[in-house]
C-alpha cells in the first residue's frame, strides 16, 4: 500500500471510529449518559470528554509542537460534574475537529516526520497509530456502555445477530453488479 493510500485508509477508520461513538451515544438518555457503572468507572459522557480533550492536545499543531499541549489539564477530563450533554457534544466535537482538519492535511511526505508527545520522540505513523488506537479504545467503552443502557432498544451498529448470510448475500451481489458495469464499459 502506498503512503496516498494509507494515509487514506487512517483518516477513514478515525471517522468510523467517531462515527460509531456518536451512533451508539445517541442511542442513551441523558441520564445513563452520565452513569458510571463502577465507582471510579468512566461514564459515557467522562469517555466523550476525555477524547475531545486529548484530540484537541495532540493533534493542534500536530508537525510542530509537542502533542501534551500545556494547556491542558488532563484529569479534568474525567471529571463531569456541572456539565451537560451539550458542553460535552461541543468538547468532543472541537477535539474531533482539530484531529480530522490536521488529518485530512497531512501528505505522504509528513509520514517521514519526527513528532514528540510527552516529551517522547515518534514518528508521525507511530503517532497516527497510536492515536488511532487510543481512540478505538474508547470507542469500543462508549459502543458497549451504550448498548448496555439501551437495552432491548439497542439498534446494532454493524450486521445484526442473525443476518450474517443476507449480509453476505448483498455484497456478493453488489460486487457481481460493479464487475459487470465495469465490462460494459469496457
Amino acid at each position: 500500500m502506498n503512503s496516498t493510500a494509507w494515509l487514506e485508509e487512517i483518516r477513514r477508520q478515525f471517522r468510523k471510529t467517531k462515527s460509531a461513538s456518536e451512533k451508539a451515544a445517541r442511542q442513551v438518555a441523558d441520564q445513563d449518559f452520565f452513569t458510571r457503572l463502577t465507582p471510579g468507572g468512566n461514564s459515557i459522557a467522562t469517555l466523550m470528554k476525555h477524547l475531545g480533550g486529548n484530540h484537541r492536545s495532540r493533534w493542534r499543531d500536530f508537525l510542530t509542537t509537542d502533542g501534551e499541549k500545556s494547556d491542558r489539564h488532563r484529569d479534568t477530563e474525567f471529571v463531569t460534574e456541572g456539565e451537560t450533554r451539550d458542553s460535552i457534544q461541543a468538547i468532543w466535537e472541537e477535539g474531533w475537529k482539530i484531529s480530522l482538519d490536521t488529518l485530512d492535511s497531512l501528505r505522504p511526505a509528513d509520514l517521514e516526520k519526527s513528532i514528540t508527545i510527552r516529551e517522547e520522540p515518534h514518528t508521525v505513523v507511530e503517532a497516527l497509530q497510536r492515536g488511532l488506537t487510543h481512540a478505538a479504545y474508547h470507542s469500543g467503552q462508549i459502543v458497549q456502555l451504550a448498548r448496555y443502557f439501551a437495552g432491548d432498544s439497542w439498534q446494532t451498529l454493524s450486521i445484526p445477530l442473525g443476518g450474517s448470510e443476507a449480509f453476505n448475500a448483498h455484497l456478493r451481489e453488489k460486487r457481481l453488479r460493479e464487475k459487470r458495469a465495469r465490462n460494459e464499459t469496457t
